[in-house]
């Protein structure tokens, strides 16, 4: 198999070279996010802290055994150590570096993006005392380290790009059947301590897009270096007496760098409206959320300008 982690400290930006890491390598990317989905969806319970690494392990050995991934989470290094094809990469910097990037990134003022770092910080100590007995990594676990004042994210990754070419990941492959099987037993007994068995259900498979310009506009921000997801959330709009949802609107996009929900409108003029009621109706219940609408003719712009495809018809 061919696996890369990437972790580091709260403002070094190691989430965007995760990112990058899994587009350049064509690998698949499972970020904390989705791996507390995969994990949701393939136990239905809370994790207990001492069987969480087992509990992952499981559910990244049978996804590479179909992919090759990027794992880019904390403690994703304490995972399969001692297998062959793993590059494990550390992102870290001054705090005041790490201050800098959260005031830019998250359009802080000094004091409360201090505050956010260190309750970041806190956070993860406490995190990976509980699942590892350990409040920091162990520098000896990752191949580099990585000085985020030194490189951008896009720099950093034409390190670890190397890094991952001097290892010859590539001629690792997925890991086996066999391989999966028996590592699957291990984790299994590890598993069984806390009364958890795997069952089977965590995919890395993604939703269909429901119109052509989605697709386009998923190859639009991938060629941009653009992180995004596609539905990943839908809001009520409507309830009846019961309190039971009756209206809900999902958009297209979500852009989490950006913080901004992003809705494709290329449909005729005659449902256009139908739409727009709805994303009033969600900026009115949810002033806080961030929605771009991109209505037909602003998409056949994109289009032209990038030469994605003939523009989509209404």
């Amino acid at each position: 198999m061919a696996i890369v982690t990437i972790s580091g400290e709260v403002g070094c930006r190691w989430a965007e070279l995760a990112r990058l890491v899994a587009l350049r390598l064509k690998y698949e990317l499972v970020t904390d996010q989705r791996m507390a989905d995969l994990l949701h969806a393939e136990f239905g319970t809370t994790i207990p802290a001492k069987a969480w690494s087992p509990a992952c392990l499981s559910v990244l050995a049978r996804l590479a055994s179909e992919h090759n991934l990027v794992a880019a989470f904390a403690g994703a290094e304490m995972l399969f150590q001692g297998y062959p094809g793993i590059l494990r990469a550390h992102v870290i910097a001054r705090e005041a570096f790490r201050i800098g990037s959260l005031m830019l990134d998250s359009r802080l003022e000094r004091t409360a993006a201090r505050a956010s770092l260190r309750e970041s910080e806190a956070g993860g100590r406490q995190f990976r005392k509980q699942r590892f007995g350990r409040a920091t990594p162990q520098p000896e676990l990752f191949e580099l380290v990585l000085n985020a004042e030194s490189y951008e994210p896009s720099g950093m990754l034409e390190v670890v790009e190397a890094a991952a070419a001097a290892r010859a990941l590539a001629d690792h492959g997925l890991l086996s059947h066999a391989a999966e099987s028996q590592l699957q037993f291990q984790v299994r007994l590890q598993l069984a301590r806390h009364g958890i068995v795997p069952a089977g259900r965590a995919t890395l498979e993604k939703k269909p897009f429901g119109h052509p310009s989605e697709e386009l506009f998923a190859n639009l921000l991938d060629f941009y270096h653009i992180a995004w997801e596609y539905e990943p959330r839908s809001f009520p709009l409507q309830w009846d007496k019961s309190g039971n949802v009756t209206e809900a609107f999902t958009p297209d996009f979500y852009l989490p760098e950006a913080d901004l929900y992003v809705e494709l409108t290329t449909m005729k003029q005659a449902l256009v409206t139908r739409k727009n009621r709805k994303v009033k109706l969600l900026r009115a219940i949810y002033p806080h959320l961030n929605i771009q609408v991109f209505y037909q003719k602003d998409f056949q712009d994109l289009v032209r300008k990038y030469g994605l495809s003939q523009p989509v018809s209404a």
